[in-house]
């Protein structure tokens, strides 16, 4: 199901266990092993919440702006250029602008995706 992201006009909040678990129902996470969804889109910000199931990659990529990656359920791995490092629950992580990297999921995993956000993308 499509849900647009909020505003944060007025202050916005997330069940993030419901948000999580709605996710995990949808036919893309249990095809492919991973779904994301964006909570929050406002000109300098931007709040993802992504799943992935145990043992599903997603492949090196990069943001064009700082990142933060806080895990809220399970392992992560990030594969960085100074080598992987893991984060288990309640574990953050900062990323540069342009840092490359991939992630996996060593158990069944969830994370928030803090975005830095230029207005220049869309």
């Amino acid at each position: 199901m499509m849900h647009p992201p909020e505003t944060a006009e007025d202050g916005v909040t997330f069940d993030l266990e419901k948000v999580i678990a709605e996710l995990r129902g949808e036919e893309r996470y249990k095809r492919d092993g991973h779904v994301a969804r964006t909570l929050v889109r406002t000109p300098d910000l931007r709040l993802v919440v992504m799943v992935l199931r145990a043992g599903a990659s997603i492949a090196e990529h990069r943001a064009s702006v700082t990142t933060s990656v806080h895990v809220v359920q399970g392992q992560i791995r990030m594969n960085l250029p100074d080598g992987p490092v893991e984060l288990t629950e309640g574990r953050l992580l900062i990323l540069a602008a342009d840092l490359p990297h991939d992630v996996h999921a060593d158990l069944d995993s969830a994370f928030l995706l803090t975005l830095g956000w230029n207005g220049a993308e869309k």
